[in-house]
C-alpha cells in the first residue's frame, strides 16, 4: 500500500475511533455534538459573537444560531447584546454551561493523556507541531 494510502487510512482509523469516543461521551449527557462542541468553544474561549463562535466551530451562523438557541433554552448560555451595537449579540455560558464545559474538557484531557501516553516527549513534541501546522494551514 502506498504511504498517501496508508495514511489516509490510518487517518480514517483515528477519526472513526474519536467520534465513537466522543459519542459514547456525550450520550451520557442531555446534549448533543454540536452542543458540546459550542460549549468548548465557549469554555475556551469566553464571551464572543455568533460569527466568531460559527468560524470556531467551522459551520455556518445559521446552523450555530439553532445551536445557540437549545443552549440558551436549557440554560448552558446565555445572549447579551453590547451596548454598543444591540444588534449584536455576546454568547457565553451560564454556570451550568460552565459544568458542562468542565466535564465534558476533563474527559478530552483524559483522551489526550491516554493518547500522549504511548508516545516519547519527543514524539508527542512532534505530534503537536505537526497538529499545529496542519491546522494553521488547511483548518
Amino acid at each position: 500500500m502506498k504511504d498517501l494510502e496508508q495514511l489516509t487510512d490510518e487517518l480514517l482509523c483515528f477519526f472513526n475511533g474519536f467520534a465513537s469516543w466522543e459519542s459514547s461521551v456525550i450520550r451520557s449527557s442531555d446534549l448533543t455534538v454540536s452542543e458540546a462542541h459550542a460549549i468548548e468553544i465557549l469554555g475556551q474561549y469566553g464571551k464572543m459573537n455568533m460569527k466568531q463562535l460559527s468560524e470556531k466551530l467551522g459551520v455556518t451562523t445559521g446552523t450555530t444560531t439553532v445551536t445557540v438557541d437549545r443552549l440558551e433554552n436549557r440554560g448552558y448560555a446565555r445572549r447579551e447584546s453590547i451596548k454598543e451595537d444591540r444588534r449584536v449579540n455576546l454568547i457565553s455560558l451560564t454556570v451550568k454551561g460552565e459544568k458542562a464545559f468542565e466535564e465534558h474538557h476533563r474527559y478530552h484531557l483524559c483522551l489526550t493523556e491516554q493518547m500522549v501516553s504511548t508516545l516519547s516527549a519527543e514524539e508527542s513534541s512532534l505530534l503537536l507541531n505537526i497538529l499545529k501546522k496542519i491546522n494553521k494551514e488547511v483548518f
